[in-house]
């Protein structure tokens, strides 16, 4: 993969990372709380023959600056620069955003700044869709980071076996040792302003998902114990043209527990959307 940083709106640079051919199908993954882009490697993979993907380290992430002003994670606006800046960086047009757990907050501020002329489609994975006091208690797993507050401390003695134990919980079944402490040693990486600053808004985002007119489909393990199937259900609800795909057994991160299902049922999506849209 080939890497570029691009600057957001306020000057926060983006990290981000390319794999395919730019001629074919484009897609923009962006990962959830804590973590950056290496989650996505088993998907990548597997589609980057297909599709060109670029993935992007949110602010506060990865190799992305990190802001110490928590007001750089709350504003909307921010959000939705970042990603489309990044869409500028790779020149890419009917792009289908795929959005894991928190990257749906991104993906919405994007969708509320932006609109989705320039989208394919919307694809979410764990999503959420509210933050903040708009949040409510069904939409909330026992294993939710919100419910951890040494997941927030800058106490290293707390904070690396909370975070263990969070990336732990994000699969139903145990990851293997050497993906299991890249996604471990990601979360350390995203520092605990960012942390705290990213559920300190108030937004639900449903209705920002009821006004899209491009097509959608939310993937969401039945075994999620970090966002609830039912938000999932949700998600799919809002959305004109969404569709609720369960997976049965699984957790919070799909494309991790079940890389080959994944990458079929989102190629299928991207396939169908394109027919559709040609039609």
């Amino acid at each position: 993969m080939s890497a570029a940083k691009i600057a957001s709106s306020d000057g926060t640079r983006i990290a981000t990372y390319s794999a395919g051919d730019p001629a074919n199908p484009a897609i923009l993954l962006i990962h959830g709380w804590a973590q950056q882009s290496l989650c996505w490697d088993p998907l990548i993979a597997r589609l980057k023959d297909r599709f060109h993907i670029v993935a992007m380290d949110l602010r506060g992430h990865g190799a992305s600056d990190k802001p110490d002003d928590p007001a750089a994670y709350t504003d909307t606006q921010l959000w939705a620069d970042d990603v489309a800046a990044v869409m500028e960086l790779h020149h890419l047009s009917q792009v289908t955003l795929v959005g894991w757990s928190y990257g749906s907050r991104v993906i919405a501020s994007y969708l509320a700044t932006h609109g989705d002329a320039a989208l394919s489609g919307v694809v979410l994975a764990g999503g959420i869709v509210a933050i903040g006091t708009a949040r409510e208690d069904w939409m909330v797993g026992a294993d939710s980071p919100g419910l951890d507050r040494d997941l927030y401390t800058t106490d290293l003695a707390r904070l690396i076996p909370a975070t263990a134990q969070f990336v732990d919980a994000c699969t139903a079944k145990p990851l293997d040792r050497d993906t299991y402490g890249r996604m471990v040693a990601a979360n350390m990486l995203c520092p605990a302003t960012a942390r705290r600053a990213l559920f300190a808004a108030n937004w639900d985002m449903r209705p920002t998902y009821a006004a899209m007119t491009c097509p959608g489909l939310v993937i969401h393990g039945t075994a999620d114990t970090v966002v609830s199937p039912q938000t999932g259900e949700a998600a799919a609800n809002a959305m004109p043209k969404g569709r609720y795909l369960p997976y049965e057994g699984i957790g919070h991160a799909p494309f991790l527990e079940d890389p080959d299902r994944f990458a079929a049922d989102l190629s299928a999506f991207i396939q169908d959307t394109r027919k559709e849209q040609a039609a």
